[in-house]
């Protein structure tokens, strides 16, 4: 119960409690072997080792024992271990409303409606970042502005916004690109100026620090991503959108059809209603949902995160002091005062004039020696759905100078994820190697 007595809101599903004939909220149990067929998806046998198809058949004698004698799980969506994953996230992030959903899009969905995002509306995020940032604001007739990008990070360039925001910018996105803290201050001086709503795309950021505050809790929404290639997942997907705006008490809703499950229709279980927004104007909820088994993945490795972090800071302060004073590489800022970056990737640039080739040499040389390496991303407009949007794709290129010759021209990224050290050091070794072959030292 609520402090004024009422039921909090909920999108608790069916589960109808004790019964002589109930209606329970899983319509087919999940028994040993559907919990063998997830183990055999998730450890594969190694090659060479001796021994598995042993002890799979070990295994499943054990979760047939354990089904025989306990019972099964009697909810498997939006049920109590989603509601533990979201207070702990809420308290580890330091904010007073979090909501787990299906992916981080799904959360920049929600901040958009909040904002009541609609034709003619304007939002301005960084050229460089996942299509997923821009996915959105095309579905609603609302307009894309490119930023361009500070050269040191590839984040959103506060200047360049300055310079783009318009009166019909509704909404801002600041992507922490590679989890390392976009300039946050500047950006939230424009948007309190204007009355501009602030959604970090902080979907490689979980765990990072901007001046004191976790990001995805500087901006009036974050999103972040648990998708498999992140520092930790939900299994395979997921994500978290928090707030500390009175929106939050609406992500029931916002996450799960509008479905109200406090107050009931005549003769019917639960009521559906609108989100509200800034605006006044009603927006219809989406669908959102998520499962009981990926919070639990997930809160298992929140247990994880800072270790993670630690171990990937390790790695990419590895890779500077081995690489700094390289001739033609330019290596990342590291964490500073107030800055703490979660690693998700290692920022790797080059002076082509003082290399003697660009960053496209520099890749298929690196790749050839067997170290992938990704750029992470391409700026959006040379994507062919903004032609077909309508979009001036040249005019945009134009405006982004730094994003094109940081693409064409000067960057990439190293993995940071569990490698064996020798392994980090053989990319050193590499990476210097190839350097030098180029530049003919």
């Amino acid at each position: 119960m609520s402090e004024n007595g009422q039921d909090k809101k909920s999108d608790f599903r069916y589960a109808t409690g004790d019964a002589e004939v109930p209606w329970a909220a899983i319509g087919e149990h999940i028994w040993h072997e559907d919990l063998m067929g997830l183990v055999r998806l998730l450890v594969r046998e190694r090659d060479g080792a001796e021994g598995f198809e042993a002890a799979m058949g070990r295994v499943e004698e054990v979760l047939e024992a354990l089904c025989a004698c306990g019972r099964p799980a009697s909810k498997l969506s939006l049920g109590d271990t989603v509601k533990r994953l979201e207070e702990e996230v809420a308290s580890f992030l330091g904010c007073r409303y979090a909501c787990f959903i299906t992916n981080a899009t799904a959360g920049f969905q929600i901040g958009h409606q909040f904002a009541d995002l609609g034709p003619d509306d304007e939002v301005i995020l960084p050229a460089i970042t996942f299509i997923a940032t821009a996915a959105y604001p095309p579905l609603v007739g609302a307009k894309c502005v490119f930023a361009d990008v500070d050269p040191r990070t590839m984040n959103m360039d506060p200047e360049d916004v300055a310079r783009k925001v318009t009166d019909r910018t509704k909404v801002i996105m600041p992507v922490h690109i590679g989890g390392y803290p976009v300039e946050m201050d500047p950006i939230m001086e424009i948007a309190e100026e204007r009355g501009i709503i602030v959604i970090e795309d902080a979907a490689h950021a979980f765990g990072g620090k901007y001046k004191g505050k976790m990001i995805g809790t500087v901006g009036h929404f974050g999103s972040f991503s648990f998708h498999e290639v992140k520092n930790i997942t939900s299994f395979g997907e997921g994500g978290i959108v928090c707030t500390d705006t009175d929106f939050g008490e609406h992500f029931n809703q916002a996450r799960f059809c509008g479905v109200d499950m406090s107050q009931q229709i005549e003769n019917w279980l639960y009521d559906v209603v609108a989100l509200p927004t800034t605006t006044g104007n009603p927006q219809m909820p989406g669908n959102h949902s998520s499962t009981e088994i990926q919070a639990a993945c997930l809160l298992g490795q929140m247990g994880r995160l800072e270790e993670i972090i630690r171990i990937r800071r390790a790695r990419a302060e590895y890779l500077n002091e081995r690489l700094e004073g390289v001739p033609g590489l330019i290596t990342p800022p590291l964490d500073s005062e107030g800055i703490e970056s979660t690693f998700h990737l290692y920022l790797l640039q080059v002076e082509p004039e003082e290399l003697g080739a660009d960053i496209r040499v520099f890749k298929q040389r690196l790749t050839e020696k067997g170290v992938t390496n990704i750029p992470h991303f391409a700026p959006l407009y040379h994507f062919k759905i903004f032609e077909q949007l309508g979009y001036d794709t040249d005019a945009i290129a134009e405006s982004c100078p730094n994003a094109e010759e940081a693409f064409w021209h000067r960057f990439t990224h190293l993995p940071l994820y569990p490698l064996a050290h020798e392994q980090v050091e053989r990319m050193a070794d590499l990476v210097i190697e190839t350097a030098e072959e180029i530049s003919g030292g």
